[in-house]
Parts: structure tokens; sequence; C-alpha cells
């Protein structure tokens, strides 16, 4: 793998100012950058939280996402540029537009989409119209214009192009009425997950892929391992799964950068979630 760089991008515009924007932080100040050797490659800052939902799009915060996005893949294009390899901290998972924004600019490219749930819905059946639930439908070019055809370039990724893994929302996602999957997007739950086992199912999972981004919401993560989010759901990947995962996704010389999201540090006081979370990382990247 390129040399990491680590870029700071603690926006909550697709969430709420819960603690997540100390994710950067937390992690940095339990080692992450100087375990990696890796090179520190900024800080982009939101515009202020608007806590209204916007009549016209449904969503918080659409044209600070916007604005965002665009400045963000401007300082991913430019780690990129320079031949390293992005590590992107979070933020709330609205950040993965400007991520995939910055390798729209550059071609076609895929996503590896590590989370605990889908995030496919539409601004009508998300209860408070947080981007944070809807960013993959975004991404491919689902919802409102302002974020799902950011600078006229989206789709930001195509359909055939992303696979979702380990996610186990399904039950609650129908209940709630979001939008399904397309049939064209490569979708692996966490059973499917466990009947391949971590590492096969990773192998196949980047298979499909040319080029990609890896997407980390940690709440992909078992909750009884990883109670430091904001939406919590039973299940999920052991600590040693995920490593599994990183290592085969990470160490594929296709993976172009890496963003981690959601962990709220101040569910984790003591910091010894956040120490075991640098560990799988640095596992992960190593």
């Amino acid at each position: 793998m390129r040399e990491p760089a680590i870029i700071e991008a603690p926006s909550v515009l697709g969430l709420r100012p819960s603690g997540i924007e100390g994710l950067a932080a937390a992690l940095l100040g339990a080692g992450l950058g100087d375990r990696l050797g890796a090179v520190r490659a900024g800080r982009v800052e939101a515009p202020a939280y608007d806590p209204a939902r916007d009549p016209e799009t449904g969503v918080l915060n659409p044209g600070g996402i916007a604005d965002y996005s665009v400045r963000l893949a401007d300082a991913v294009g430019g780690v990129i540029d320079r031949g390293l390899f992005p590590v992107v901290l979070g933020g709330d998972c609205s950040i993965l537009l400007g991520n995939l924004l910055a390798l729209r600019r550059r071609g076609r490219y895929g996503l590896l989409f590590l989370d605990g749930h889908t995030d496919f819905y539409q601004p009508a059946a998300e209860p408070t119209g947080e981007v944070a639930s809807m960013e993959l439908a975004l991404a491919t070019g689902r919802g409102p214009r302002v974020l799902a055809d950011i600078d006229g370039l989206g789709p930001l990724v195509r359909d055939e192009d992303v696979v979702a893994f380990g996610f186990r929302d399904s039950e609650e996602s129908a209940a709630a009425g979001m939008q399904p999957l397309p049939q064209r997007l490569h979708a692996v739950d966490l059973d499917g997950v466990r009947a391949l086992g971590a590492a096969a199912a990773a192998r196949q999972a980047v298979g499909r892929l040319g080029e990609y981004w890896v997407h980390l919401d940690v709440d992909v993560l078992d909750d009884a391992l990883m109670p430091a989010v904001d939406y919590r759901l039973p299940g999920g990947l052991s600590w040693a799964e995920l490593e599994s995962v990183l290592r085969t996704a990470l160490g594929d010389e296709r993976a172009v950068g890496l963003d981690v999201t959601i962990f709220n540090p101040r569910l984790d006081p003591d910091g010894t979630i956040a120490a075991r979370l640098v560990e799988c990382l640095c596992r992960g990247l190593g």
C-alpha cells in the first residue's frame, strides 16, 4: 500500500453534533497516526450545523453537505495526486460523498461499503432527514439533485461497482419503508459473510470491483464490542473478522483510500474502544 495520509473530516452535517466530531482527535490521540507513520494532510472544517429539515429536499443541511463534499474532494484529490493513500477520519457517513467525488473527477471507481446499515433511505422514509442514513443512495444518484448530482458528476459510483458488506438492518429498513437495493448492486449481509467466512467473503467482494474506495462505518462491528455509536443494532462482525476484511481489502493494490465514520468517543469515556479500534485499523492497514 502507498504511504497513508490522514485527513480529518469532522463533519456532523449528515447526523447531529452528538460527539462523532471528536472521532479523529480520539483515534489520533490513541496513536493511529504515529503507528501508521502517516502524513498529516490537513483538516476540512464543516459549516455550522442547521437542525431544521430543509423543506424542499426533506434532508438536513443539503447545501452545507454539498459544499463540504466539494472541499473534502479537493483535499482527498490532492493526497491522491501526491501518490499517497488517503485515510479520512470522520465525522458521519455523509463524508462518503466527498471522498467519492474526488474519485469521480478522475474516472470510474468502485466502493466496498462496510456498514451495519445499508443507508439507502430516501428522504420520505428517513424520520429526521439525516443524510447519514441515505449516503449510499445519494452516491448512486438517487435523491435530491443537490446531493445526488454534486458538481454535475452524479452518480458518483455505479450500482454495479458497489458491494454493500456486513449489513444487518434488512428487517428494520424494510419496516421503515426504505427503498430496496437495486439488483445490480452487490449485497452481502452479515449472514452471507458468515456463510463464506470473513476473508473469503472479502476476497469475493473486491474481486467484483476495479479500483475502489473502502468505507468503514464502525457500527459494522458487533454492538457488544462497539457500543460507541449513535444507532445501535444487535449483532455484527467480531474484531478478528473486521481485521481480516480490512487486510484483504486494503492489501489489494486496487484499493485507493479509506474512510472511518460514526465512532463516538463521548460514549467511550476511558478510551478503551478507541485504542482497540486503532489496533484494528493498524492491523488492517498493516
